[in-house]
């Protein structure tokens, strides 16, 4: 069955192209169009387009596909085009002519917009629910950790003393930044793009305020000719929002896998988390950290992708729009993964305390060493040029016992101003 079929048949091959993976991607978003489809129902019983009976049969009957979604026992033969084509067969199929009005005033264009919105809304909360999960993580680890001293450095060469304090909240407040385009994201799925129809509204008198309220959104798409426009985008603010939060664990990721090896030696995890080869039997593998850096940049890919797919496209709706499905709702999974995975991963942390024990980090030492002469009083470029002369010669002698106070230093993270932030958000 499909929603466009006027009684002729379509060549199997030209089928096969144009519906490509929209079943196995409709049976995660059947669940919205079964919430859609019960508040446009109610909508057309309030402006006199469905008597109460037919309407109640509607919703009883949209209730029952929703439970056998749940359950996991909606299916989507290849005989049906996809989920809208299907849900609609079994309505019919059920009420008969009463089935048949359920399309009345909307366009699947609107279906598939609004059940987009919907998933995206939920998806989005999940994310940011799960980043909320590793944020929170981090900052329980930047608090045990805060006195155990880290290098830092700069181009790869070692610089100044960090903490892993500083490093496991340096993650969290970046989090933050992410989650301020999640937010965003989340404020353009929330806006009702139903009752758009094709993409110019209908000469029914649909009330979408109504329809508005019924499905929790925000507000609504007013126009019907942007909301139309919206396919694309929506997706892509949130794809902004993902890659964000991407590059955020990519990076962690990297910092991971250089501190795992042998020549750092600064963390480590159990045997269970990591991976052997197998012809070298010492080897500890960070691949779940690998495959998350990995995964991550592909995901800060995504916003080019639906770009290249969308743009320069006229107003109005095009084919090309149905691709977008299939970039964003992947990405969403592999979003969603890579966040529980580092949460799951990250609480078996193992931290060296003994790191800066090495006499080759007693250079990170050289800028407080320097400062100290500054504060009894010798010039800075006087103390700089000194500094630089003992460590040519090989006599200088490292000033340990450093006080950092300034607020978001080592000795000072304001983890709970870090927080406060995210409860804002």
């Amino acid at each position: 069955m499909k929603l466009w079929d006027k009684g002729f048949s379509t060549d199997q091959k030209i089928d096969h192209f144009t519906v490509g993976n929209d079943r196995q991607l409709d049976l995660l978003l059947a669940k919205y169009d079964v919430i859609a489809s019960k508040a446009h129902a109610k909508m057309l019983g309030k402006i006199g387009l469905l008597t109460d009976q037919e309407t109640t049969a509607l919703m009883v009957e949209l209730d029952q596909i929703a439970t056998t979604i749940e359950d996991g026992n909606f299916t989507i033969e290849d005989s049906f085009e996809d989920m809208h084509s299907k849900i609609e067969f079994i309505l019919v199929e059920k009420l008969g002519d009463t089935g048949k009005k359920i399309h009345t005033a909307r366009s699947r264009n609107d279906q598939v917009l609004v059940a987009m919105h919907l998933y995206l809304k939920e998806e989005l909360s999940e994310i940011k629910s799960h980043t909320k999960d590793l944020f929170d993580l981090l900052l329980h680890l930047a608090e045990q950790h805060k006195d155990i001293l880290l290098p830092g450095y700069t181009h790869l060469q070692i610089a100044m003393p960090s903490s892993f304090g500083l490093w496991f909240s340096a993650y969290a407040e970046s989090l933050v930044d992410d989650l301020y385009f999640i937010k965003a994201a989340y404020k353009v799925a929330d806006q009702n793009p139903l009752g758009s129809a094709a993409g110019y509204g209908s000469s029914f008198p649909v009330d979408r305020t109504f329809t508005t309220k019924e499905m929790g959104f925000e507000t609504l798409k007013y126009n019907v000719v942007a909301a139309q426009m919206g396919r694309g985008k929506v997706e892509k603010a949130t794809a902004f929002g993902m890659a964000s939060i991407a590059a955020t664990l990519s990076k962690l990721a990297m910092d991971i896998c250089l501190y795992m090896s042998q020549n750092f030696d600064f963390i480590s995890f159990p045997d269970e988390l990591t991976t052997g080869s197998s012809i070298m039997p010492h080897k500890k593998n960070p691949d779940v950290f690998e495959l998350v850096r990995a995964k991550c940049n592909k995901l800060q890919a995504i916003p080019n992708q639906l770009t290249l797919v969308i743009n320069n496209l006229p107003s109005g709706y095009h084919r090309d729009l149905q691709l977008v499905k299939e970039i964003i709702v992947p990405a969403i999974q592999d979003m969603k993964a890579c966040l529980e995975i580092l949460t799951f991963s990250l609480r078996q942390i193992r931290v060296n305390p003994a790191i800066l024990d090495d006499a080759k980090y007693d250079y990170l030492f050289s800028v407080d060493t320097l400062n100290e002469l500054v504060q009894n009083g010798v010039p800075f470029r006087d103390a700089y040029k000194k500094m630089g002369q003992e460590i040519q010669a090989g006599t200088f002698t490292p000033k340990r016992d450093i006080a950092h106070t300034h607020e978001g230093s080592l000795g000072n993270l304001c983890l709970e101003e870090i927080r406060l932030k995210m409860d804002k958000l």
